[in-house]
Parts: structure tokens; sequence; C-alpha cells
């Protein structure tokens, strides 16, 4: 899940805009309710394949990147 990658990387906030606008299309308050709910379920599923049971406990080694490119040098 982007969320937890960006998280994951340094993010303080990630935003989710799309999706609630979708929400709202289609059934109003109650379909950004739904899309959220979606949203969250989702992130903890996530959250529980990594092993992690807190935010505070992600750090950049859930992240395999690419190629030695994008690593600090």
């Amino acid at each position: 899940m982007d969320v937890i990658k960006a998280l994951a990387l340094g993010a303080r906030a990630v935003f989710i805009g799309r999706p609630l606008f979708w929400g709202l299309a289609v059934d109003g308050e109650a379909g950004v309710r739904t899309a959220l709910e979606i949203l969250r379920t989702e992130f903890d599923r996530a959250m529980a394949y990594c092993g992690r049971t807190s935010v505070s406990e992600l750090d950049r080694s859930l992240v395999n990147l690419p190629c030695s490119c994008w690593t600090k040098r």
C-alpha cells in the first residue's frame, strides 16, 4: 500500500483525495464513510502483513528500492 510506503520513507502525512471524491459521487456522505472504512481496512491489513502494529514502527527497511541509484550516498 502506497500510504505505508510513504510513511516508512519518512512522510508525516499522506493525501488520499480521489477515493473520497469517488465515494462522495456515488453515495454522498455515506459513500465517503465507506471509502474511509475501506482505506482503514486495507491499511490495517497491510500493517499486519508487515508485522507492524503502530505507525511509529514503520521504517525504511520495509521498502525494497529497485536499484542502488535511489539510496542516499
